[in-house]
């Protein structure tokens, strides 16, 4: 098991603190395999495990709970027989309908200490933020990271090279289950397809009652595609009627939303270096996961540039960045990131091989008259540095602590 460290950091303080523990993130990305962590964590810390209630809502066999009520019921009956403390663990609690007001009750009438995962940012914020505002904390986790799937890789292939476990990285992407079919790239994008599949069905079509899910693909499909470039909705609809499909800019719009609170793709907003506003058209997006990219649209290698933006964007995150891109008179940054005082610039080629691929990537910065760090990030070995711009591997960034 991958012991997820950047998460249990977030966590470790809060054990066994009067705040409810939200743990978010797209369908599989690790949440479940989190709370057993926390569990390990508590019981090494002399918490025996009968003191912990468990419940995953995926499971048929807690069918009879998703009612709020009996759910409610039920936790009150196990903790009277526990007779103290309780630590109680909900797994993918949208399942659960009006599942708010059983954990409002629990927190206030209980000691206990609540944990709770799902896979859908409006229930998990919304919704939260009315019952139980200013009791909570959320902890959002992803697929993977770089330095996450290399340690599972070796512990798969002990003989592969950081070249060779790079290269599977950017066709497997980051989700954690891959790591028990050995990383075999049919089972993998299999895997991966039914998981794409069960995003859209169960956390977009069926939780926003979707009535046109063919339509509902082609726009998701098109964000697949278009990964890291600029589009309006707008532009989807005038490409889907392209296609014989006419679509609303509003279901365009929705439908978007929709693929962001189920966590399968992010959007980035362009922000006005100079006029130092955010720009409200022509977003970007980039996916959770990019070996989901791969083994619904394919392409990753072809599209390198797109894949390995999505990388960084998704390891900015990671590291908890909030992150634009960077818009200024015609150019742009790809990133400007920041972090409560802390601020940067990134900027993501494949490679610096032409000047004028150099002028654009290094160029661009003569503009920006602060002195936070400013990065290029390319896949070139020779370190390409100047005027006090950093040049780094992308592998060599994704394994930095910074």
């Amino acid at each position: 098991m991958i012991k997820r460290e950047l998460y249990m950091q977030k966590i470790r303080p809060l054990l066994g603190k009067d705040i409810i523990k939200v743990i978010t993130g797209m369908r599989r990305c690790g949440k479940s395999i989190l709370l057993q962590l926390i569990q390990e964590e508590l019981m090494e810390q002399g918490i025996p495990k009968e003191q912990m209630l468990s419940y995953n809502f995926e499971d048929l066999r807690l069918a009879h709970l998703l009612d709020v009520q009996a759910l409610h019921e039920d936790v009150l009956t196990r903790c009277q027989s526990i007779g103290k403390k309780v630590y109680i663990f909900f797994d993918e609690i949208q399942e659960v309908h009006n599942w708010q007001k059983c954990i409002n009750s629990l927190q206030v009438n209980l000691d206990c200490d609540i944990y709770i995962t799902g896979s859908n940012a409006k229930l998990l914020s919304s919704e939260l933020a009315t019952y139980i505002a200013g009791r909570y904390i959320e902890i959002t986790v992803y697929p993977f990271s770089f330095q996450e799937f290399a340690q599972a890789y070796r512990q798969e292939h002990p003989q592969a090279r950081d070249s060779q476990i790079f290269d599977a990285y950017i066709w497997a992407g980051g989700m954690p289950y891959l790591k028990n079919l050995g990383y075999a790239k049919e089972p993998c994008t299999q895997y991966l397809q039914d998981l794409f599949n069960s995003v859209q069905l169960k956390d977009i079509i069926q939780r926003h009652t979707v009535k046109d899910a063919d339509l509902l693909e082609r726009i998701i499909r098109y964000v697949l595609v278009h990964v890291g470039t600029t589009f309006s909705a707008t532009s989807i609809s005038k490409f889907l009627k392209n296609e014989h499909r006419s679509v609303s800019t509003e279901t365009v719009l929705n439908d978007l939303k929709y693929g962001c609170d189920a966590y399968l793709f992010h959007q980035v907003k362009r922000q006005d270096l100079l006029g130092k506003q955010v720009l409200s058209t022509n977003e970007k997006y980039y996916i959770a996961d990019h070996g989901i990219r791969e083994a619904i649209c394919g392409r990753n290698t072809q599209d390198i540039q797109l894949i390995l933006e999505n990388m960084v964007f998704m390891e900015l995150l990671r590291r908890g960045y909030h992150v634009n891109v960077g818009k200024i008179n015609n150019q742009e940054i790809d990133f400007v990131c920041t972090k409560q005082a802390e601020k940067m610039y990134v900027q993501v080629t494949y490679l610096l091989a032409t000047p004028e691929t150099v002028e654009r990537e290094f160029g661009v910065y003569r503009y920006i008259q602060d002195n936070y760090p400013k990065y290029v990030l390319s896949l070139d070995s020779l370190d390409q540095s100047r005027d006090g711009i950093r040049h780094l591997h992308v592998m060599d960034f994704l394994n930095s602590a910074e």
